[in-house]
């Protein structure tokens, strides 16, 4: 049997997760990015490829899932072009395909941080591998920062790393600018699920005058990843923008649900709570949510378990 020939999603005859997922970003300057749209999209799509891409004048960023011949296709075409000819990527696999649909977006960034005059191409911090990165956080002259919004820190992060309790990677700047005792340490580390916030994020410290500045290669990932878990410094799970929810050490898929209402990630406490019902509401969205968005999510439920019984998908869920 061929990767193609197996059916997207189903577990093979060994019961092995089928759906290879690559997560990738790549920041170079990318003048070409609207016109690479409609081919990336009609490659994507004849290799069964789903997920998100977003296309910038700053590169790349995004993440696909489909079968391991189509993704590899996929990667294979994108180094065939000159400004992702070392493009890195990481991959997992998934026991169901993560992703309803395909979209290829243009944007006016790949991470939106929205400050101008940024390069992370070529002002980013310094590299740390995952090997090296146990060393660098546990030295007492370091901060190490957690650039990842507050939802996600709360599922799982490094031992001692500050939480910015950002709401939105928009809100990064003006909490470096209302912290100016972080000046007073020798050196910032700072990390992120897959490299790319912290790459920009490092940029940015560097232009505001932050001299030793460092971050994680390949992100949370990729420490999850090469490190293993006996020497991880890593707590929790580590939160995925797809249908997995969270990964922990080895990659492996996490235990966390995600609520339908709000698309928050849920806990065992949370799923205990009075307040949850599944597909209709969960502790963080209880109080922001009026009786009639319930019922409207009931319905979407229902509507879902009928698709369910025909043998079908629905979008919703």
């Amino acid at each position: 049997m061929t990767d193609t020939d197996q059916k997207i999603g189903e577990a093979d005859e060994n019961g092995e997760d089928t759906v290879l997922v690559a997560a990738l970003y790549h920041f170079v300057s990318f003048a070409r990015y609207a016109a690479f749209r409609e081919p990336l999209e009609a490659r994507c799509r004849t290799q069964q490829v789903k997920g998100t891409l977003l296309l910038a004048h700053e590169g790349i960023n995004g993440t696909i899932a489909g079968p391991p011949a189509g993704i590899r296709n996929v990667l294979a075409y994108l180094r065939e072009q000159p400004e992702f000819s070392d493009l890195i990527h990481k991959e997992s696999w998934a026991r169901q395909m993560p992703f309803l649909r395909l979209k290829v977006r243009l944007k006016k960034e790949i991470v939106t941080m929205g400050v101008p005059d940024i390069d992370p191409a070529n002002d980013a911090g310094t590299y740390v591998e995952p090997a090296e990165w146990n060393k660098l956080i546990a030295d007492p002259n370091t901060i190490v920062i957690d650039t990842r919004n507050d939802y996600e820190v709360a599922i799982g992060s490094f031992r001692g790393a500050l939480d910015p309790q950002t709401k939105s990677f928009r809100d990064f700047p003006d909490w470096v600018r209302a912290h100016p005792e972080l000046a007073e340490n020798k050196k910032i580390a700072m990390f992120c699920t897959g490299g790319i916030r912290c790459e920009k994020a490092s940029a940015f410290m560097k232009k505001t005058g932050f001299d030793e500045v460092y971050h994680l290669k390949g992100g949370i990932l990729k420490y999850l990843e090469d490190v293993p878990e006996q020497n991880s410094l890593w707590d929790g799970e580590c939160f995925v923008f797809d249908e997995r929810v969270s990964v922990g050490h080895g990659l492996k898929q996490g235990e966390l649900l995600l609520c339908r209402a709000c698309r928050h990630p849920l806990t065992t406490e949370d799923r205990a709570s009075e307040r949850f019902e599944a597909g209709v509401s969960c502790p963080h969205c209880f109080d922001h949510r009026t009786e009639d968005d319930r019922r409207r999510f009931r319905e979407r439920e229902r509507q879902i378990a009928l698709a369910k019984k025909r043998g079908e998908r629905h979008l919703g869920d």
